[in-house]
């Protein structure tokens, strides 16, 4: 058989992922239909320029006028974020660490499996489902254009869910390579986690202070929407650092793994 592990990994987890889909699904109706009176409003614009630059910055709501600047900053770069970090660091942490805490990982690796084989097979199986939430969400914000009057290209739209599932693939494979490293889901977790926050707070003390602008170059977050995928299109060095380094933890994940003994 073709990727059982795979395979058997998406047949177990269709319904979480029916799931969270529906709920980023919502997350997108919530905010995309809403910009012509909230982003697109003069009197939203009057009401952030009096507001504190300071926190205009931290929440990268700089553009929230213009329909890109808008869905990137209140989808993409917000709740959206928040609902993506949760499900590839919780997914990454179950592929590894939470199977070894449940005593399932040595019983799938007794059934002739090996474990570099597990390892990428699973990470292909967290990439499957990323990329069906990340087309749920590009294919509505899509659908919500034309409506909401947002004025955004077909391949900008495709450039910013690259970038977001890349975001996502980097959480998820931290986490994988965490519990690999470890066998526990705790590290596995922070990681997963630790990864999106820390690339977070990165980029918003970045944002307040010229000084620091520095951070933007080791901050996950701003690989992510730096550059204004939505608003610019395609942003090679992300990409590149998104993906890239995701790709490396899952070979840490898979050297870890295959040179560990596992805990009983």
């Amino acid at each position: 058989m073709i990727l059982p592990l795979t395979r058997r990994a998406l047949a177990d987890s269709w319904r979480s992922l029916l799931v969270w889909a529906l709920g980023v699904a919502g997350a997108v109706s919530l905010y995309v239909p809403l910009y012509p009176s909230i982003g697109g409003n003069a009197d939203m614009q009057a009401l952030l320029d009096s507001l504190p630059p300071e926190l205009i910055k931290t929440l990268n709501y700089e553009d929230i006028a213009t329909g890109a600047g808008y869905v990137q900053s209140t989808f993409y770069g917000l709740l959206g974020f928040v609902l993506l970090v949760i499900m590839a660091a919780a997914w990454g942490t179950g592929a590894v660490a939470g199977d070894e805490e449940a005593g399932s990982l040595e019983l799938t690796l007794a059934h002739g499996v090996g474990r570099v084989q597990l390892v990428l097979e699973r990470a292909l199986a967290i990439l499957v489902k990323l990329l069906v939430i990340t087309l749920v969400a590009g294919g509505l914000v899509l659908a919500y254009d034309a409506p909401a009057g947002l004025g955004l290209e077909v391949g900008d739209v495709a450039a910013m869910s690259a970038s977001w599932l890349g975001l996502g693939v980097l959480c998820a494979t931290a986490a994988l390579a965490l519990g690999a490293l470890t066998g526990r889901r705790v590290w596995a977790l922070t990681a997963g986690a630790g990864v999106a926050v820390v690339g977070y707070v990165l980029n918003a003390l970045a944002n307040q202070n010229a000084d620091l602008d520095d951070l933007h170059a080791v901050s996950p977050y701003y690989w992510m929407v730096g550059a204004s995928p939505l608003a610019e299109g395609w942003d090679g060095r992300g990409l590149a650092l998104l993906w890239g380094i995701s790709a490396a933890l899952v070979a840490v994940a898979a050297l870890a793994l295959a040179r560990r003994d596992l805990k009983s």
